[in-house]
């Protein structure tokens, strides 16, 4: 009799140890996802209460807390698009993409090609570039300022767009080059043999099989670039002294110095604008975009 209920009981205390492991995995997901959306909601906030502020008047800017406006009014647009020069945000927005679409090219095309070379040939001082390139990447970008004005100024290209994308078609955008490595690191090379014995050469192999294969590396890359440029302030800042030729990040702080008094309303209302282009080109390329940094992991 005491042997056959042994078997009841360890049936009852297993389904007890069961139900409390599933009682305590609802309560940690449900701790977990309170805690993720509560962070992303704070996160969100200053975002939601710039295009919230973007509808509201001067005044009540800086006297309500809350992001939801009283009211809708568009007029800080209207007024923000015009500007106070003689050009509108039209000019400006053309002005950016004028530098960002050729600098993403020519990123691109360099990038590719000296990542290529250091995944896949083995060269003199290989190790030794390689380290110097990735120490690059520690090098603030201030410390490249000056010496790269006096050389432009010698070039006489100050006051254009060559400055902000030639040394983009040069590779010097180092985090790339290195992004696309660990990418292609982690490619097999049974396909480039098989193309080698069939008789492809490396430009041959690199543009029908690596790039291909790099696709979401490239654009994680494009991503990157585009959205870096067009927040870029301080180059422009520096190369660029021709109102005409200014890009949305300069033109933004020339709505806030203008006037005595600034309306903060049109100066967000324009932010909000400018932010439009960055979160288009992410969400159109987000699947790609996360598979590609999920992708360039240190290997090796």
């Amino acid at each position: 009799m005491s042997g056959a209920s042994t078997p009841v009981v360890n049936d009852t205390s297993d389904i007890v140890v069961d139900g409390y492991q599933q009682r305590r995995e609802r309560i940690n997901t449900i701790v977990r996802y309170t805690l993720l959306i509560a962070v992303g909601l704070l996160m969100l906030y200053p975002l939601i209460w710039l295009i919230g502020a973007s509808f509201k008047s001067n005044a009540e800017i800086f006297t309500e807390v809350g992001f939801w406006p009283s009211a809708f009014d568009f007029t800080p647009y209207v007024k923000g698009w015009k500007t106070s020069t003689e050009y509108t945000f039209t000019r400006y927005f053309a002005n950016s993409f004028l530098i960002v679409i050729p600098r993403i090219i020519v990123t691109v095309i360099s990038c590719v090609l000296v990542a290529y070379a250091f995944a896949r040939f083995d060269f003199f001082g290989k190790k030794v570039l390689f380290a110097i390139m990735v120490a690059t990447m520690m090098l603030p970008q201030i410390v490249l300022r000056i010496p790269q004005y006096i050389m432009f100024q010698q070039f006489d290209m100050i006051d254009s767009y060559a400055p902000l994308i030639l040394p983009s078609a040069f590779a010097t955008d180092t985090f790339f080059v290195f992004m696309l490595v660990q990418f292609l690191r982690g490619i097999p090379r049974d396909m480039e043999e098989a193309a080698q014995m069939d008789g492809c050469n490396s430009l041959q192999m690199l543009w029908y099989i690596i790039v291909p294969l790099l696709k979401p590396a490239i654009i994680s890359v494009i991503v990157f670039q585009f959205i870096w440029t067009m927040n870029d302030f301080i180059g422009p800042l520096i190369y660029l002294s021709s109102v005409e030729k200014y890009p949305v990040s300069l033109a933004l702080k020339l709505s806030i110095g203008a006037t005595e008094e600034v309306e903060w309303n049109s100066v967000i209302a324009i932010s909000v604008l400018a932010l439009v282009p960055s979160v288009v080109v992410f969400f159109a390329a987000q699947k790609h975009f996360v598979d590609g940094v999920a992708s360039t992991g240190l290997k090796g």
